[in-house]
């Protein structure tokens, strides 16, 4: 198969290159930018390169909307995740079939998606880090590497839609910034942290990649001859189409101040590989080749590069497989249930003293409370398309209990301090305490959505996008005080793209991390209290308290980030998450306890459901070296495996972990293999103090473990 997809795409350029010496150097040059005109005499159709799909084909209409992909890090399920993709690459199939049968070729109208994000969520405060597969590079990679593949399809001869890997590098915040932004990246982190998730899409045959807005060591991303010639074409071999981010190669003048005029930055751009420009300074070209800054071979290169990518997908032949797929199978039931399914692995229980799940025939009265319990804009996240149909929380409960009396108050706006005008701070609190007098247990649904965390929204109440801290708004605040000041039984759920800190309501008795959930959220949520399955989502983040002294956010060194170097204690572990059972690791397997370049760890590992009640069970092994002569992470994710296992059943679970797990990487970014010892864990989180406590058991008892060496 790999050997006949070689074949094939350079049957493409082939093909593209003889399109491309057809045309005059001003046609050409005129495909370098994401609203392609047509050359009606080559038969060339009009085509907008730009679309989206982190969680569904977005922005264009009905389509399933997914949980976002942090919410789908959670499920820490590749195989999923796959899934998922492939159920967008049919969506945005069909979608693109109807709009161009009616002759509609206008933006987030194609099949080039550039997702997924594979950037790392280093920092709670990035407001984009919800589009993320969250903070581990190992975990990125795995479902980053699922995602492209479900996009992109198994075709032998078409690709079914094209995925991008974005934003390339080095890129998380902050926002307000991130035009005229040098992130600052040691070797060593560059190579450990920043660079794995994109050089395995790269190694999977992701079509496109896009560089990031910012600099990267002083070179913006998207003419950077290190990042996009040196790392991406010489070393991984990529051999794709190369796009800027919107507008980003007019920051090279206006703000980098790399460059003095628009046509140095075209210049900059396309001699490094940026042969697709998503704004309009290619729109200059021209005047770039009469200044004699980019030869008539530059731009026909970069031609062929793009027409081959549109080959691929079969826009020159008469017929592809795909070209029946019709739009009933847009949001259709299949991929709501597939959404259903993705939306209860996402959840993540992270505190329980024993009130959930909950009984519905004890119930007499339920009070639904907070800004996000009725809210469509909470289960969409951002980047996202219309659903067909929303289950929001407090929908989804009273539908779950029919003969139980549901009150339900907003509570508080979501982030003004009243809700009426004219009105005043905490204008529905009184309503709040009624209800929770009345209730027999609370549902407080509270968090952020996309008008205040997210991409830069400019000047918003104060909010640009990322968050000034890890609290929730002073409206949700006051709220959530009331709330537990009424002293009723309560479950919080938050809904959120990041880590929060609910201050007195870090007590609550259960507190769910819901994120954003997608269409079928809330039912999820409502299913989750009720017992219907097992909570089984893990924190792809660390959860730090607001107090928590964090690097400056615009320290790009990894000291004291993520659950790989922060030394203190968290408020909630990466890779944490509670169930309604008790699963019991044990007898931890390998078939040799000496580590060999390039020869995989295989093993397995026993996994008991020791408890009364069906779950789904995240395993997870974590690699320690124990003897390096250099700076390594505490621990570091190396497999995960999902399983489900009946109440009281014991299952040996198969794992295979990469030599390179193993290595140590040097202060100079090579990576190398160290005599010495390591401890290789087997888990339902990550092996640290904080993880144990949470679980309520000791290290020892919670994890199964084995030495291992290398020679």
């Amino acid at each position: 198969m790999e050997h006949e997809r070689d074949r094939l795409n350079a049957v493409y350029k082939k093909r593209a290159r003889a399109l491309v010496d057809q045309m005059t150097l001003e046609e050409c040059a005129s495909q370098l930018v994401f609203k392609s005109p047509a050359v009606p005499r080559l038969g060339i159709e009009e085509y907008n390169w730009w679309n989206e799909a982190l969680h569904g084909v977005a922005r264009a209409g009905m389509a399933t909307v997914f949980p976002q992909p942090i919410g789908l890090a959670s499920t820490f399920d590749p195989e999923l995740i796959g899934r998922i993709a492939q159920a967008i690459s049919t969506e945005g199939r069909a979608k693109y079939n109807a709009y161009r049968k009616v002759g509609d070729h206008g933006i987030y109208k194609g099949i080039t998606f550039w997702s997924p994000n594979v950037n790392i969520f280093r920092d709670p405060r990035w407001g984009r880090g919800q589009e993320t597969y969250g903070e581990d590079p190992f975990l990125t990679a795995i479902l980053g590497t699922a995602f492209v593949k479900g996009l992109q399809g198994d075709d032998a001869r078409f690709m079914k839609t094209a995925a991008c890997a974005k934003h390339y590098a080095v890129h998380s915040g902050p926002e307000s910034k991130r035009h005229e932004f040098n992130a600052i990246a040691c070797p060593r982190d560059l190579t450990e942290t920043y660079l794995p998730a994109f050089k395995a899409l790269v190694q999977a045959g992701v079509e496109g990649v896009m560089g990031a807005y910012n600099r990267t060591n002083g070179e913006p991303c998207c003419g950077s001859k290190t990042l996009l010639q040196d790392i991406l074409v010489n070393d991984w071999g990529f051999d794709g189409y190369i796009t800027s981010d919107c507008w980003a190669i007019a920051d090279f003048h206006l703000y980098h101040k790399v460059t003095t005029k628009a046509t140095e930055s075209i210049a900059l751009a396309l001699q490094n590989g940026c042969c697709l420009n998503c704004g309009s300074i290619y729109g200059h070209m021209m005047e770039a080749y009469e200044e004699h800054l980019v030869s008539e071979e530059l731009i026909r290169e970069s031609a062929t590069r793009l027409l081959t990518t549109r080959m691929k997908l079969g826009m020159f032949d008469a017929h592809t497989p795909f070209d029946s797929i019709g739009y009933e199978s847009v949001d259709c039931e299949a991929h709501r249930a597939l959404n259903y399914d993705a939306a209860c692995k996402s959840l993540v229980l992270l505190r329980n003293n024993g009130l959930l799940p909950l009984d519905g025939n004890a119930l007499r009265n339920v009070a639904v409370l907070g800004p996000n319990a009725n809210s469509i804009r909470a289960l969409e996240g951002n980047y996202h398309g219309t659903a067909n149909q929303y289950h929001t929380v407090l929908e989804s409960i009273r539908a779950a209990l029919p003969g139980v009396r549901v009150n339900y108050s907003v509570g508080s706006h979501l982030h003004q301090l009243k809700l009426e005008d004219p009105g005043y701070s905490g204008d529905r609190l009184g309503e709040v305490k009624t209800h929770c007098e009345l209730a027999d247990v609370v549902v407080l649904v509270v968090g952020l959505d996309e008008s205040i965390e997210s991409e830069d929204k400019g000047s918003n109440a104060g909010f640009s996008g990322d968050k000034q801290d890890l609290l929730l708004p002073q409206s949700q605040q006051d709220l959530v005080r009331t709330v537990m000041e009424c002293g009723k039984p309560t479950v919080i759920v938050c809904m959120s793209g990041s880590a929060l800190d609910l201050g007195v309501g870090n007590q609550a008795d259960a507190i769910i991390q819901a994120w954003y959930p997608g269409a079928l959220g809330g039912k999820a949520i409502g299913d989750l209290i009720l017992g219907v399955f097992s909570p089984s989502g893990k924190l792809p983040v660390t959860f730090y308290t607001n107090e928590t002294a964090l690097p400056d956010f615009e320290d790009y060194t990894m000291d004291g980030r993520t659950y790989k170097f922060f030394q203190g204690t968290p408020l909630y572990p990466f890779g944490f998450g509670l169930s309604y059972t008790t699963i019991v690791y044990s007898d931890l397997e390998v078939d040799s306890r000496i580590v060999e370049p390039n020869v995989p760890i295989t093993g397995s590992v026993m996994v008991h459901n020791r408890g009364t009640m069906d779950s789904d069970e995240v395993v997870q092994f974590y690699v320690r070296d124990i003897q390096a002569s250099v700076r390594v992470p505490r621990h570091a994710l190396c497999a995960v495996g999902r399983v489900n296992l009946r109440a009281g059943e014991a299952r040996r679970v198969p794992f295979r972990i990469d030599a390179q797990a193993f290595q140590v990487i040097s202060d100079d970014g090579i990576p190398f293999f160290e005599k010495g010892k390591f401890l290789l864990y087997a888990s339902s989180c990550q092996p640290d103090e904080t993880s144990a406590r949470l679980m309520g058991r000791s290290l020892e008892r919670m994890c199964a473990s084995i030495e291992l060496e290398v020679l």
